[in-house]
């Protein structure tokens, strides 16, 4: 069974992986210059941190791991929503 926090400390650490994300989109891209493909960019941005929150929750046996694993589950989406957005204002 997972371990499941109340709802106000899942749905704050959701908000604030969404608000980490979009930091992690817009410092990223000002970091890094070198050109990759997209595809791996949408893998690592994505995948990595969707497969490390879900393992997270999924072998979580504390409340505050669940939380984590949310808050890391929450970051692919804002992170690379960020990315598409700086990348349709470059107009690529």
């Amino acid at each position: 069974m997972i371990p499941l926090p109340r709802a106000w400390l899942l749905t704050s650490a959701m908000m604030v992986g969404t608000g980490v994300g979009l930091a992690a989109g817009v410092a990223m891209t000002m970091l890094v210059t070198a050109r990759i493909r997209s595809d791996v960019v949408v893998g690592l941005v994505v995948g990595v941190p969707s497969i490390a929150g879900l393992i997270l929750i999924l072998t979580a046996k504390r409340r505050w791991a669940t939380a984590l694993g949310v808050f890391l589950v929450a970051v692919a989406p804002a992170w690379f929503g960020a990315l598409v957005a700086i990348e349709g204002a470059n107009g690529v």
